[in-house]
């Protein structure tokens, strides 16, 4: 909402502000704003937060792996049924800009070469092969290890747990919408999010956030494998930074300019949101303790999850040749800064 609001966009929120994450209305919520409480699932407010807005920036969502059965029914629920009662709402207000918050997750597997076979997509990871600590994927083909490179949008789209699928689902969704209204929808793939005010002490969060609060907590920070998975950390500054260029590329609004402007209505546009600047989850983990003030070690564990990928590397250029966008904060700063950044306290915690 902030940068929204910035940006010279009158904002409406709609949360459900669920105890998972929030103990009551955030301070930083500003007096001004309109910030309605309810659940993204209940059609009459949705229907009623619509009333005289012309654009939505979609980031209701349950988060987490989702990495049991019995995830299922709540992760179909809040993300897939949410979704599509907010955009049927969208329909009939006939509201025609939409921006998604979407996911590396339904990537899966990140790109892989193989010396043999070329680029290859890596089966889901064998049991038998994390518990005897073999955890890079081989060549589906050959058996071969395999070399990790950049992902980017237009790769086989592979969802391997019950969030990823329902990320998926969404835009799958509003794909639809756009088709079906002639509206123009914008879905931004977010890499590893991490930044101030995440919520502490909750399984739901990214794994910067966990381990941020296991360092508050005076635990070490567990590294589940040996550490060694790639991935993309991307400050949550940058990330609303890509809103505001996103909703800015739908067209008619302040700084209109891009992909709805240039006519792509009736389409969904994805675009990775990504630093370019790749790192282990054992590099985030000792820079996170470092700038904690390095009393703390983590812990390779070697524990692993079935549904997590080895290793996930996003290219950055296509949001930056169509959007403007670019991160701005770099790994270091971003780390140091959320090392002794606020957290949130969910109301959960603040009970105990």
């Amino acid at each position: 909402m902030e940068a929204m609001a910035a940006a010279g966009h009158e904002v409406r929120g709609l949360d459900s502000l669920s105890p998972a994450v929030h103990n009551g209305k955030p301070s930083y919520i500003r007096s001004d704003w309109d910030l309605r409480v309810a659940d993204v699932r209940d059609p009459d407010a949705v229907d009623d937060a619509l009333d005289g807005v012309d654009a939505v920036c979609h980031l209701a969502a349950m988060v987490g792996l989702g990495v049991s059965l019995a995830d299922l029914p709540l992760y179909s629920d809040v993300n897939v049924t949410g979704t599509a009662v907010l955009l049927d709402a969208m329909g009939r207000r006939g509201v025609s800009r939409l921006v998604l918050s979407s996911s590396m997750v339904v990537y899966g597997e990140g790109a892989y070469e193989c010396p043999r076979d070329g680029g290859v997509r890596p089966l889901p990871r064998a049991a038998t092969d994390l518990e005897a600590g073999v955890f890079e994927p081989r060549c589906p083909s050959c058996g071969s290890a395999l070399t990790s490179s950049v992902v980017r949008e237009e790769a086989i789209l592979d969802p391997r747990n019950a969030y990823a699928t329902s990320k998926l689902a969404q835009e799958h969704l509003a794909a639809n919408w756009a088709r079906l209204t002639g509206g123009v929808a914008v879905a931004l793939r977010y890499h590893n999010v991490y930044g101030p005010r995440m919520p502490r002490d909750t399984p739901y969060s990214g794994v910067a956030a966990i381990f941020r609060s296991c360092l508050e907590n005076d635990a070490p920070p567990r590294v589940f494998e040996d550490g060694g998975q790639r991935r993309d950390f991307v400050h949550v500054r940058d990330v609303a930074s890509s809103n505001v260029l996103a909703l800015a590329a739908c067209g008619d609004g302040p700084g209109a300019d891009g992909p709805g402007a240039d006519g792509f209505a009736g389409t969904l546009r994805a675009y990775n949101v990504a630093s370019g600047e790749p790192h282990t989850v054992g590099e985030m983990a000792s820079a996170l303790a470092g700038a904690f003030g390095g009393v703390i070690e983590p812990k390779i564990t070697a524990e692993y999850r079935l549904g997590d990928v080895r290793h996930i590397v996003a290219s950055p250029e296509a949001a930056a040749r169509d959007l403007g966008f670019r991160a701005r904060i770099g790994f270091t700063e971003g780390m140091t800064e959320f090392a002794t950044a606020p957290l949130r306290a969910p109301a959960a915690t603040a009970s105990r």
